[in-house]
């Protein structure tokens, strides 16, 4: 049976998902048709329904979850692993809110975030996050909000953290940040919903078995990222809750949907988030 599944190029995505999309581990009878996007671009087919599976921002995974349902596998979450809001220089809370602030997408987590701790900004710029580190030097905006490897590379361009938004999480919730998750379409007959999530945690495993196995993959989508940034990356958002969200990963991602719909940012929803609902204690 052929799927179609959706992932970012980073090298987080690459790393998990190489061995089941390259016949590395049993994917018991599934094939995959892999379609390739930054993540707003993954949130809008989302929003489409066009995605079988698909890498999704928790954000924008938080209106569709009458559609799509979250595999125990694959996700991101962490800690010290947030967004960055970073300018040319210090800025103050007012400058911030009145200021342009470049995004990455509206339907992404970074954007909910940055909601949450600045929630009087108005002039936000939707922009590819690999463009945001440029808009802001060039003057475009005033700010951006910054994900993946360009954490990692700000600073050496002279431009300055005015807040981590993980930290900003972490210190008013004491919980591990969700970023984003694979989920499954519903319309998939439950069987098959199952099949996908084992192979997904395979594919997962065997990353963490045979580290350097994916790196002719990840490479090809990273081509000008350095190997060790590559790894620093991955060893940033590939963890233990990758493996299994487990009951602190899933009350972490309940907690950002409560949240979220008591602010009036997302709507209310009937059906579990989970493929395997969180159990009641």
């Amino acid at each position: 049976m052929k799927l179609s599944l959706g992932f970012s190029p980073c090298p987080n995505d690459t790393f998990i998902f190489d061995a089941m999309i390259h016949g590395k581990i049993d994917t018991e009878g599934l094939d995959f048709k892999v379609i390739l996007g930054d993540v707003e671009e993954l949130n809008q087919s989302a929003f489409r329904g066009d995605l079988d599976i698909t890498k999704l921002s928790f954000h924008a995974f938080a209106h569709l979850v009458d559609t799509y349902c979250l595999l125990d596998a694959g996700s991101a979450l962490g800690r010290n692993c947030g967004p960055l809001l970073i300018a040319k220089a210090p800025m103050n809370p007012s400058e911030i809110e009145s200021g342009k602030i470049a995004i990455p997408g509206k339907y992404t987590t970074a954007n909910f975030l940055l909601s949450l701790a600045y929630p009087n900004v108005s002039q936000k710029i939707e922009t590819l996050f690999s463009d945001i580190e440029g808009a802001v030097l060039n003057g475009q905006v005033d700010a951006g909000l910054i994900i993946h490897e360009n954490r990692f590379t700000y600073q050496e361009k002279g431009l300055v953290k005015l807040l981590d938004l993980g930290e900003y999480w972490e210190s008013t919730t004491s919980m591990p940040i969700p970023l984003g998750g694979i989920v499954v379409h519903r319309k998939l007959d439950p069987d098959i919903q199952e099949t996908v999530n084992r192979v997904l945690q395979r594919s997962v495993e065997y990353a963490f078995a045979n580290p350097k196995s994916a790196l002719p993959y990840i490479r090809q989508h990273a081509q000008e990222m350095e190997e060790e940034v590559m790894y620093a990356h991955i060893d940033l958002y590939v963890n233990d809750f990758s493996r299994d969200l487990g009951r602190e990963g899933k009350e972490a991602v309940q907690y950002l949907f409560d949240k979220a719909t008591q602010l009036g940012h997302i709507p209310a929803h009937t059906k579990s988030v989970f493929l395997h609902p969180l159990a009641k204690v």
